[in-house]
């Protein structure tokens, strides 16, 4: 018989009060206090306050707290708009100054190349931030509920699908805010039933809204439950009248009881499905399904950074992978000899078509399938590529296409991650594989959250 595993006790008793000094932040903007070497991790909590805190669930490896009270307060603390924005998760860095904020995210990008990528030597530049960093989201996916026997807007609570409601958002377009709220009382005027998650009922589910930061067109989407859509006439004429830069009004279908927001199923009530905005000089349409970067004012330094990065000549054959509707594509193509674009999502695929004949570019392609396929197939014909830029989703590249590029070995690689760790765990196989990780760009596109974006530029070793 083997020996009893002692019995794990942490230092600290659930729902009991301590007070303790903040050493630093989580990843994720979450103050750390030990108690004899134990961390406890603290919302709304800066490094350097003390504060007394209640602790509320105990893990083997840390705990967290609830906090009480600040005793001593950190020079970086500013006052918070609303509490709501805390309970929401919607602003959870609000209580941090915006040069702090900048600095923190800076610190995560340099931890995880030294920690995950083992690469501490990368030079990292100051993240670039906004004048502004507030009212800068050009997309809301807002949910509709009753409460209190009546129609209401808002956020769910972190954690729970209880809803809190909510008009300003802090960090949305203002104009999107009020379309919301516009939306929102013209169904309650025609009386659409909101959706009941319990007994799977009801008519409306979310009001999506999207607009041109630039071209000021607007885009409603109304997510519904069934087909069925009761007085929808009289709807389609009220949101028309009531909000004149409407160009897109869409019902979206989803039957299914998920957390999913979007159906399979659309069909379009005024315009067409797409509104149209501009960026580095170039006009997209953009559909209600295709993803456009939400940050319209960073999303101009975080593409101008990796078409910097590429440094391009006119010569170059460029693959701009997980490309969607042709965003960097044809930011790219200007200064390329030719740029393929890659993306998974056919909707996504036929936007990138039609931004090309709109904006007059000849030396683009796409196409369509996972990037690693076709990646793989690409090295499989042997065809030179010059560069490479990449700008994948959150869980970063395939193991197949980081093994196709080193198979590829394009001179130049551009990486656009909006996730440090995955970004950094590719830095380490690339490394490995024979590319030099020159330097790197941070880039704030979620003000008073602790997400960041990052342009990286690699070289291969000769």
């Amino acid at each position: 018989m083997g020996k009893n595993k002692q019995k794990f006790t942490a230092p600290v008793l659930k729902n009991k009060d301590y007070t303790g000094t903040i050493e630093d932040l989580t990843h994720e903007g979450l103050g750390v206090v030990k108690i004899d070497n134990f961390p406890i991790f603290v919302e709304g909590a800066l490094p350097q306050e003390e504060v007394t805190f209640k602790v509320v669930k105990i893990g083997k490896k840390f705990a967290f707290g609830k906090l009480l009270e600040v005793i001593t307060k950190s020079p970086d603390r500013v006052e918070i708009i609303d509490k709501v924005y805390a309970q929401t998760g919607t602003m959870p860095l609000q209580h941090l100054s915006y040069d702090a904020q900048l600095r923190f995210k800076k610190d995560h990008v340099v931890r995880v190349f030294e920690r995950i990528a083992k690469l501490p030597e990368v030079p990292i530049a100051d993240v670039i931030g906004m004048e502004d960093p507030y009212g800068y989201r050009n997309k809301a996916q807002i949910p509709v509920r009753k409460i209190n026997g009546k129609m209401e807007t808002g956020f769910f609570r972190k954690n729970s699908h209880d809803l809190i409601p909510l008009e300003d958002f802090a960090i949305q377009d203002p104009k999107i805010d009020e379309a919301v709220v516009i939306v929102r009382d013209i169904l309650k005027r025609y009386h659409i039933k909101p959706y009941d998650e319990v007994s799977h009922k009801g008519d409306i589910r979310h009001i999506l809204i999207r607009r041109g930061y630039y071209t000021g067109e607007l885009m409603v989407v109304l997510v519904t439950r069934t087909s069925d859509l009761p007085r929808e006439n009289e709807i389609i004429s009220s949101i028309k009248d009531k909000l004149p830069e409407l160009v897109s009004l869409i019902q979206n279908i989803n039957p299914e009881k998920t957390n999913v927001i979007l159906g399979s199923d659309h069909k379009v009530l005024f315009g067409e499905d797409g509104y149209h905005d501009t960026l580095l000089g170039d006009t997209y349409f953009i559909s209600h399904e295709s993803f456009y970067q939400i940050n319209p004012v960073q999303t101009q330094q975080l593409y101008q950074t990796a078409i910097d990065y590429a440094e391009l000549t006119g010569k170059e054959t460029v693959i701009d992978a997980y490309c969607g509707i042709g965003t960097l594509t044809l930011g790219l193509a200007k200064k390329a000899k030719h740029v393929y674009g890659l993306e998974i999502v056919n909707t996504a695929i036929k936007n990138a078509n039609r931004n090309v004949q709109v904006n007059d570019v000849s030396n683009v392609s796409f196409k369509v399938g996972a990037a690693e396929d076709l990646m793989v197939e690409w090295t499989d014909r042997n065809e030179k590529v010059d560069v490479l830029v990449v700008d994948p989703p959150r869980k970063g590249l395939a193991k197949a296409f980081v093994d196709a590029v080193l198979t590829m070995k394009p001179e130049k690689m551009v990486y656009v991650s909006c996730n440090p760790a995955t970004l950094a765990r590719d830095l380490k196989l690339l490394h490995e594989g024979g590319y030099d990780v020159v330097k790197a760009q941070p880039v704030d596109m979620f003000p008073q959250t602790h997400h960041v974006e990052t342009v990286v530029l690699l070289s291969l070793v000769k």
